[in-house]
């Protein structure tokens, strides 16, 4: 999984459960349901009856009167919709590096090479290997420096240190000789199961 793909899915499960749990704490005291399941509320949550509020009239306005309170209340709604926009345009920003140039920077004649034909070059060229069954690469990182992520299916009784090391020497080499760029790759590997026999 991704760092990105990580942090998203821990944060928005965070979020979802205290929201859930938030909410379901408000319908049970919006519906009265504590008096009528006779169910004892939660210590100090003022939510318990449908006529009670979360924060009180004198709650709300205790520190209004102060004058620290409207310069932190502002600054920390800022403070929120900083932090959201940056997770925005977190989200928006390239995870692959798009079109890159062939050799040196920047290209000669406007020589570009796209992604997908590249990681479309490398699946192919990896599936040829001897002992791979399955290939599939993706291309990540930026267009200065790209990166290869390669998943690799390996035949029945297969040995992964042969295949890695063509891999190597093969399809990845091919590749950073192609483009004239030091590949980083990261190379997942598998095996594909079979049914057991059964010997009479």
């Amino acid at each position: 999984m991704k760092r990105k793909a990580a942090v998203n899915r821990t944060l928005l499960a965070a979020a979802g459960i205290i929201l859930l749990g938030a909410g379901l704490l408000i319908l049970t005291g919006a519906f009265d349901l504590y008096r009528r399941w006779h169910m004892t509320p939660p210590d100090g949550w003022p939510l318990t009856t449908p006529t009670r509020v979360l924060l009180g009239e004198a709650d709300r306005t205790r520190w209004t009167g102060e004058g620290w309170w409207w310069p932190a209340a502002i600054a920390a709604l800022a403070i929120v919709v900083l932090l959201a926009l940056w997770w925005l345009l977190a989200q928006l920003r390239r995870t692959h590096p798009g079109p890159m140039t062939v050799g040196e920077t920047p290209a000669v004649d406007g020589v570009e090479l796209r992604e997908g034909a590249l990681s479309d070059a490398l699946t192919a060229d990896a599936r040829r290997l001897p002992g791979v069954g399955e290939a599939r690469a993706r291309m990540t990182g930026s267009s200065r420096h790209p990166e290869v992520d390669l998943d690799v299916t390996l035949t029945p009784g297969t040995e992964p240190g042969p295949v890695l090391q063509q891999l190597y020497d093969g399809p990845l080499e091919r590749a950073r000789q192609s483009t004239g760029r030091d590949l980083t790759a990261r190379v997942h590997l598998g095996s594909t199961r079979h049914k057991a026999r059964r010997a009479d």
